[in-house]
This record gives C-alpha cells, sequence and structure tokens, in this order.
C-alpha cells in the first residue's frame, strides 16, 4: 500500500503511523505543506493520512496552503479513498465535509481518558478496543459531528473525539500516533500551551508517560488501521 501524509509543521508527522506502515511493508511519502510543497496526484498514492499543527482550520490568511489543502482532502474523498486525520486533520476533514469547527470551551492537553460510543463498541473498525482508554491530547478546537457521521467517543472536556464517515474516512481528534519521540517534540515546540488549567498537564507529568502507555495506543492505532478499509 501506498501511504501519504500530509504535515502542517515539521514537528507533527506520522510517528506511529509510519511505524506501522513500515512493519507491513507499506510506503510511506510527505507533503510538507509548510515548506511550499504541493500534494501528489490522485493516482500516486493509496492511502492519506492528515496530521495535526498548531494552527486552525480557520487560518488560511497565515497558512494560505490550506484552502489547496482543503480542496486535495475533499478530492481525496470523493475519489473513495480511505482518509485518517489527526486533531488539525480530523478537523480539517470535518471542515471539507461541512461541519462546524470552533474553540474548544477549554483546551485539553496531556494523558486523559476517551469513552467509546455505542457504535463505536459494535463497529468492526472499533469494537476490539475497551470501553475507556487513555490516550495523548493537544488540542484547543472542535468539531459537531459531519452529517451523516458515526460518532465514535468523547472525553469530558470535548465530546466529539472521533467519528467514522461511510466506513473509510475517520477523524481522531486525539494522538493515538505518538511515540517518546513526537511527545518531546509538541513539547518542546508548543511549551507557551502548557499553562495552569483543569485540562492542561504539565511538560513533567506529559513526559513521564511509559513504554506501556506508548505501547497501549500505538496498539489501538495499529488495530484501527488493520481494520480499515483500503
Amino acid at each position: 500500500m501506498r501511504n501519504h501524509a500530509l504535515m502542517h509543521v515539521p514537528f507533527e508527522g506520522p510517528a506511529g503511523i509510519g511505524v506501522w506502515s513500515g512493519q507491513h511493508g507499506h510506503s510511506m511519502t510527505l507533503t510538507r505543506l509548510y515548506a511550499g510543497e504541493t500534494p501528489p496526484g490522485q493516482d500516486d498514492f493509496d492511502r492519506l493520512f492528515v496530521m495535526g499543527g498548531p494552527m486552525g482550520i480557520y487560518d488560511e490568511q497565515e497558512h494560505p496552503w490550506l484552502v489547496p489543502e482543503k480542496r486535495f482532502i475533499a478530492e481525496t474523498i470523493a475519489a473513495g479513498k480511505t482518509v485518517v486525520g489527526v486533531c488539525l486533520g480530523a478537523q480539517l476533514i470535518a471542515d471539507v465535509l461541512g461541519a462546524r469547527v470552533r474553540r474548544n470551551p477549554q483546551k485539553e492537553i496531556g494523558w486523559f481518558p476517551i469513552e467509546l460510543s455505542e457504535s463505536a463498541c459494535e463497529s468492526a473498525i472499533t469494537g476490539f478496543l475497551p470501553p475507556s482508554l487513555e490516550v495523548f491530547h493537544w488540542h484547543g478546537d472542535t468539531f459537531d459531528l459531519p452529517e451523516g457521521a458515526v460518532h465514535l467517543a468523547s472525553s469530558d472536556a470535548c465530546r466529539n473525539q472521533a467519528y467514522l464517515y461511510e466506513g473509510r474516512v475517520l477523524g481522531l481528534q486525539f494522538h493515538i500516533e505518538s511515540t517518546p519521540k513526537s511527545v518531546t517534540d509538541i513539547v518542546a515546540n508548543c511549551a507557551d500551551e502548557l499553562v495552569p488549567a483543569e485540562r492542561i498537564q504539565t511538560a513533567e507529568r506529559i513526559l513521564s508517560a511509559t513504554a506501556e502507555d506508548y505501547a497501549r495506543i500505538n496498539s489501538a492505532l495499529f488495530g484501527i488501521l488493520d481494520r480499515l478499509p483500503g
């Protein structure tokens, strides 16, 4: 399989998604939108991953590449391909599908649990997961559920944590692709967001995650990617 990822900043790459691709013998190519690169043609990849970033989907004046990126995501969905969005990526997909993206009442940064919906527990793609799972978060925005999408997960701070559209377009507000390096990188680059708040953990708490924590979330990611079509 030819996997392709859209990157918005140099410190939020595929991480565990790249590990999964390598384990299965899939290729992984990248478009570094922040560096002026343009996405490939639709014939040049099979599955699309839309990664995270500290900007918002509405920051088009500051990041004009968001406009053609949204068109590219829409074209990829229309082509019938599997698309996975992480954090900003999930928000971009929601926006492309006509849903509203807005500020969440509070930022959610750190290791917090999500609760799976009944639909998620019954899904062939996510039904193998436990009803509650502690995952890594780093977001200040949220999205409405796109029309026709299945609601998959929520947290105390954010109702819409995950959704599935047409059985092949997955939006994940949280980061189960995280690795120790990717978390260290985002802490180093976005440390100004780590201010005292109810749902914002300290850098020390975030970086104290164990190998077992990363194994748990990566196992969830790998299981989902194994079960998605395409």
